[in-house]
């Protein structure tokens, strides 16, 4: 089993592809590069790869956006940057890693330095579809010790509706270390395992600006705090701390890697989807407002099949999105293949949110 390692994300700014986008992604790479302790030198390379990216994107992406984030250990902080575009998409992306090719107009150091300055890199394209980057970038003496170089097992993005700058839409996750059935938790389809497992939570916030904003930080709150380590009892937590905001559609997953299943439970139109190489399972939620209205819930238990992964999506994401138009998407890291089923099936018009679990299992 993969050692269950994850991060916390707090997502800085989107920047969208236009001819200022890689000097203000540049001077913002750099200030939270110091701003979280990098040294002088490891800020530089944060900033300077922060910027090939986004004149790459500036140049020659269709409808680009690069995000970047904090991402935080109990004692450490790096950056993450994310690019996402429709297109045209690489033929070749081990060429475009090769050393020497750079694309017209960028720095010239190309997405093979780039990659060699991250510590964590990942790149998926799709031709005529699009691309998604993610890179990682961690103080260098974090990364010479074994732990640093594992990879999270859970990822996701949000974006905020076209004109806001907040979004409604939070996700969070987090390991239980193992215990024994916790008695809050309502009825379990079967015993607890005493393992290691992750929990994870969506949240899309009811409507959009801050108001939603404040529910869906209110569910990360409640989440992290809640002793309860499964699904209905972390939705009873999240459902009081949501009772003096607009609430919100919420669900709650517990993966258990070593009793290969999954259990669910979820409120309001959050869609859930059980990924595997061959199979595409749907999870259901029931009707509600988590914090105003919440019936009596039901947990759901299935098995883990190897290789699959979790995927968890507010309704800024269509769920007409099939895996099979992304091919090669479950060889990817969870942040690539959150981005890419952003830009496969996020719309405009509302907060976008999407997390995904994989590796564990």
């Amino acid at each position: 089993m993969t050692s269950l390692r994850v991060l916390d994300c707090e997502d800085i700014a989107w920047f969208r592809a236009d001819p200022e986008m890689p000097s203000a992604a540049r001077g913002a790479a750099a200030t939270l590069a110091r701003r979280i302790g990098l040294e002088g030198y490891r800020a530089s390379e944060v900033a300077l790869a922060v910027t090939e990216a986004a004149t790459n994107l500036q140049r020659h992406a269709t409808d680009g956006a690069l995000l970047l984030r904090v991402l935080r250990t109990p004692d450490r902080a790096g950056v993450e940057f994310v690019t996402v575009d429709t297109g045209p998409g690489m033929a070749d992306v081990e060429a475009a890693l090769a050393d020497g090719t750079s694309t017209a107009g960028t720095l010239g150091i190309g997405l093979g330095a780039v990659a060699r300055l991250a510590d964590v890199f990942d790149i998926h394209s799709v031709t005529g579809r699009g691309t998604v980057i993610a890179a990682q970038f961690w103080a260098r003496e974090a990364m010479a010790e074994p732990a640093g170089r594992e990879p999270s097992v859970a990822s996701g993005l949000t974006r905020p509706i076209s004109g806001e700058t907040t979004c409604g839409d939070a996700w969070a996750v987090r390991v239980d270390p193992g215990t024994d059935h916790d008695p809050r938790s309502g009825a379990v389809p079967s015993a607890s395992s005493p393992e290691p497992a992750i929990l994870v939570m969506l949240c899309d916030g009811l409507g959009h600006g801050p108001m939603a904003a404040l529910a869906g930080e209110a569910a990360v709150t409640a989440f992290r705090r809640s002793t309860a380590r499964h699904p209905e009892g972390l939705l009873r937590d999240i459902h009081t701390a949501l009772r003096g905001t607009r609430g919100g559609a919420v669900a709650v997953a517990r993966v258990e890697p070593s009793a290969q299943r999954l259990l669910y439970c979820g409120i309001g139109n959050v869609s859930g989807v059980l990924l595997g190489p061959d199979s595409r399972n749907g999870l259901l939620s029931a009707p509600g407002i988590v914090g105003q209205q919440m019936r009596s819930l039901r947990t759901f238990e299935l098995p883990l099949k190897p290789g699959g992964a979790l995927v968890m999506h507010s309704d800024g994401l269509t769920e007409r999105w099939k895996a099979d138009d992304v091919p090669g998407l479950l060889r990817h890291t969870p942040a690539v293949m959150a981005g890419q089923l952003l830009r496969e099936a996020g719309v405009r018009r509302d907060d976008a949110g999407i997390v995904v679990v994989k590796g564990a299992w």
